[in-house]
């Protein structure tokens, strides 16, 4: 897959994040699928105290059975074995740039901020995770939210810069709406779609109030199928 194969603005529109795998990944597989159909423009594997082989083998499954890019949480190594479109990076992982340096053309890098350091140091990402914004249960390590004014603020620096920003942490349905117009092009969510009953409706739920993506976007590519 190539840069251009991928209308970044698109693909954050509605990020659905992993939760779980367990003995059988199918289960996983199948709730990607559901998001997918319910409209999540991309899936994010993120899967906390898997080993990389498990992470890898999943990987490969779902990078096959979705259209839309998947992407590996932390492990760049990792999505580059299982064939995915990129990997998102957290502020304590290896900066942007030297990922940069080493991944190849094309492969897409996001990148987490909830401050103004942070956010420098995103420079260079395809887009940018701000937040939490709100409270969330789902993620041990997202520290206290920063509120929808802080990520307003942070939002409209990451758009000087140049970089499409992705609302994350307590996102809902009933939240979309502000998110954007605070200047989120897309949110990123686990429990609203991994955590639903039915995955599909509660993407459905999340595009339905946050909006179409952008005027001119296309669809997302395929991620290396």
């Amino acid at each position: 897959m190539t840069a251009a194969a991928v209308d970044v603005r698109a693909a954050v529109t509605l990020i659905a994040i992993t939760d779980r795998v367990g003995a059988d990944p199918a289960d996983l597989i199948a709730r990607a699928q559901a998001a997918e159909q319910g409209g999540a423009t991309m899936i994010q594997l993120r899967l906390k105290g898997v080993d990389a082989r498990t992470l890898a083998r999943v990987g490969r499954a779902l990078v096959a059975a979705v259209a839309v890019p998947v992407i590996v949480n932390d492990r760049v190594d990792v999505a580059l074995a299982c064939g995915a479109a990129g990997a998102h990076v957290g502020a304590d992982d290896l900066p942007v740039a030297a990922l940069r340096a080493v991944v190849p053309p094309g492969f897409l890098l996001g990148a987490s901020a909830g401050s103004d350091a942070e956010l420098a140091a995103s420079v260079g990402a395809d887009y940018v995770g701000i937040g939490a914004v709100h409270a969330t249960g789902s993620k041990a390590d997202a520290g206290p939210p920063i509120g929808e004014g802080e990520f307003a603020r942070l939002a409209a620096a990451a758009t000087r810069l140049g970089i499409p920003v992705v609302a994350v942490g307590g996102v809902t349905a009933e939240r979309a709406a502000a998110l954007r117009a605070a200047g989120a092009d897309g949110v990123a969510v686990i429990g609203a779609v991994f955590g639903a009953a039915d995955p599909a409706s509660g993407a459905r739920a999340l595009r339905a109030a946050f909006g179409p993506p952008p005027p001119g976007a296309t669809r997302p590519a395929a991620s290396g199928r």
